[in-house]
Order: structure tokens, then sequence, then C-alpha cells
């Protein structure tokens, strides 16, 4: 039986795509929201997309306990730091995967950083060296991981600065049929999760041919 995962901000597109994509692959989600009713009533309906039952949606504190021990964090970054603060006890003995990024509340395409020097990095330090944080999925359309008939056409690019939990979440990200790649220690974040509006002008812009591109690492042949 593959461990479950918590998805912590659930109900919002990320949250839900990711959920998604994890169920159909075969591993159970706790979905958590703020109103437990609430997660309760979308699981329920991306239960029905899928044709099965395990995702099981609750109160983020409660969904944070059924993790096994990887719990994704997908709010906004205007709650990163509060939802944070408040599920840190039962995080503990767990690793976060921070897929949050930074983006200017004034426009989608520019981030600010915080002080830390990005959402990875904040969270590590809000949360102390016992409780590893993991920095992925940052670049990734969450239109793409809502339409099941559309393969994810992007790699991830993982990042913290404990291999071991950057090495789990890897694997993890692995079952949804993408390349993970070991970006290295959590500064990496900041150019990482700085990416994000830069697709998101592109694939907004009327000028290309394309929306919902993502990032692909490229090797020439020899």
């Amino acid at each position: 039986m593959t461990d479950k995962i918590a998805i912590i901000g659930g109900t919002g597109p990320q949250g839900q795509g990711l959920a998604l994509r994890f169920a159909r692959a075969g591993v159970p989600v706790a979905l958590g929201s703020r109103d437990g009713a609430r997660g309760a009533e979308i699981a329920a309906e991306l239960n029905g997309k899928i044709g099965g039952n395990l995702i099981v949606g609750l109160e983020n504190s409660a969904a944070v306990a059924e993790a096994a021990e990887i719990v994704i964090l997908a709010v906004p970054f205007s709650a990163h730091n509060a939802t944070l603060e408040g599920l840190k006890p039962g995080l503990k003995g767990k690793i976060l995967v921070d897929i949050v990024v930074p983006l200017s509340p004034d426009d989608p395409k520019l981030v600010e950083m915080p002080p830390e020097g990005s959402a990875t990095e904040a969270a590590q330090a809000l949360l102390g060296p016992e409780i590893p944080v993991v920095g992925a999925l940052h670049n990734v359309s969450a239109h793409t991981l809502n339409h099941l008939d559309t393969p994810i056409n992007c790699d991830i690019l993982v990042c913290g600065n404990k291999l071991e939990p950057r090495k789990k979440v890897m694997a993890l990200i692995s079952r949804l049929g993408v390349t993970a790649y070991n970006a290295g220690g959590a500064q990496a974040a900041r150019c990482i999760e700085a990416f994000t509006p830069i697709l998101i002008r592109l694939n907004i812009s009327k000028a290309v041919p394309f929306t919902n591109a993502g990032l692909k690492i490229w090797a020439p042949e020899n």
C-alpha cells in the first residue's frame, strides 16, 4: 500500500490538480482545507472524476495527521506563514513540500520574494531544521494538472537542504510520470520560484502559439 500524502490548501486549483494526479497514480491523498466540510465536498467531486475513493477531505490539521510522511503546501503566499505556524506542531516527523510561489499581489507576472530569499527558505526558517522543507512543483500549470487527458509537459526541479528528503520527494513525483531533477539546496528555490511568473507571462501572451507551458530540461545529443 502506497503511503498517504496530505495536500494543504487542497481545495484550490493547484491542490485539486495534484490530488487528481496522485490519486490516479494510486497514491492516497488527505485533502486539507480550512473548512473540513468543504474539503470533504471537493474530495467527493475529485473521486468522482477518477472513479475511486483514494481522496479524503479533512480540516488542515487532520489532513497533516493522516499523512504518513509527506505534506504538500499549496496555499496562496498570503496565507503561507500563518498556515505553517498553525500546522507546525503536527509537522514534526514529516517532510514539508512547499510548492508556493510568492507572486506579486498586484501582478502575477512578477514575484515579491520574502526576506529569506524564497517561499521555500521562508518555510524552512519558520519550521526550524528538524522539519525538512523541500521545494518542488513550482512550475506546473494548474490547468494541465486538472485536465487528466493532458500529459504533464514539464520536468520538476526539486530543492532542499537535506538530501534524503529530496530523494523521497523525487520518488513521489516520479509517480506522476514526469522526470524530477535534484536542483540542490534550498537557495535554488530563488531561481525556481522566480521562473513561474515568466511562464505565466508567456502563457497569457497572444504572441506565442501555446498556453500552459512548463519548464523542460533538454540536453543536446552528443
